[in-house]
């Protein structure tokens, strides 16, 4: 069994179609078809059937690429091991970050180590909480940034870079806009904008609101922050939303205002999969962020 049998095996499982495969592998088609032929031979089964003009994985096709897809992973990631431990200062670095750390956490991060070692590169991935967990399993990113960090997962690995508080934002028009701060129950008639159900930063809205000792009345969802904010600057409503997601600003027609009681706060961190022994570049990286975050805390 080679590689570039694996490799062809691969990509027209994943392309359903061997001319398709051809053409992405930069080989003829009769190379491909053939490299299939012998894989099949060897090991004494059918892994494809053919529907119409594409071909699909036959039942004990699709548990061989589970596996191969398994396999073929551990394989690229032994040669990025050998590659950046001859060059730990080059590589890439398959990075996960969620919505509400992208505007200002994230950029200036990697701006800061582009700055001390220019030559790593990333690969970026926005994604959903769960997402980014999952992904970091799979070993489909090697780091991931996450708000709240993740408690008691084996599989997880995780360090807390700081702690943030959640504030309440108002529109403008609001009657408590001018407080200098605020009960959660005082925002318990009020309709709050939220992220949708799933997602973390609903739940942080709702637990806080159920620690206070109210329901939340969600009349309206938006899946990004700036659509949240936006709805809250109609005067739809109010919201609760990480201190980090403001920065330097806060939206037109609104204000952010502290919570005294409940006081409700949320980790920010950074994770990798516990079991996996990162790559050169990776382990700078993971220290270098743990520092920088470090060195911030410090000039507080």
């Amino acid at each position: 069994m080679e590689l570039r049998q694996l490799r062809y095996f691969m990509e027209v499982a994943e392309r359903e179609h061997v001319s398709e495969a051809a053409v992405n592998l930069h080989v003829a088609q009769s190379a491909v078809s053939r490299q299939i032929a012998n894989l099949e031979g060897e090991l004494g089964v059918s892994l494809f059937e053919r529907e119409g003009r594409n071909i699909k994985l036959t039942q004990i096709g699709k548990t061989f690429y589970t596996h191969t897809k398994i396999a073929m992973k551990a394989i690229d990631n032994a040669k990025k091991q050998i590659d950046e431990y001859l060059d730990p200062e080059r590589g890439t670095i398959k990075i996960g970050f969620p919505t509400s750390l992208s505007s200002h956490l994230l950029p200036s991060v990697i701006s800061a180590f582009k700055d001390e070692y220019p030559n790593v590169a990333f690969h970026l991935r926005q994604g959903s909480y769960r997402f980014l967990i999952d992904s970091v399993k799979k070993d489909e990113i090697d780091v991931a940034f996450l708000g709240p960090v993740p408690k008691d997962d084996p599989d997880i690995e995780s360090h807390i870079l700081f702690t943030e508080s959640i504030l309440a934002l108002l529109p403008l028009s609001h009657p408590l806009a001018d407080r200098d701060s605020l009960y959660l129950t005082d925002l318990k008639n009020d309709e709050f904008v939220s992220f949708p159900k799933g997602f973390v930063l609903e739940k942080v809205i709702v637990d806080a609101c159920r620690q206070a000792g109210f329901a939340p009345k969600i009349s309206s969802e938006g899946e990004d922050l700036d659509a949240i904010k936006g709805l809250v600057s109609a005067g739809i409503g109010v919201t609760l939303l990480p201190e980090s997601t403001f920065h330097e600003s806060t939206p037109r027609l609104t204000v952010k205002i502290p919570i005294n009681i409940p006081e409700v706060r949320r980790t920010v961190g950074v994770i990798k999969q516990k079991e996996k022994s990162l790559a050169p570049s990776e382990k700078i990286f993971y220290a270098f962020v743990k520092e920088f975050f470090s060195r911030l805390q410090g000039f507080k």
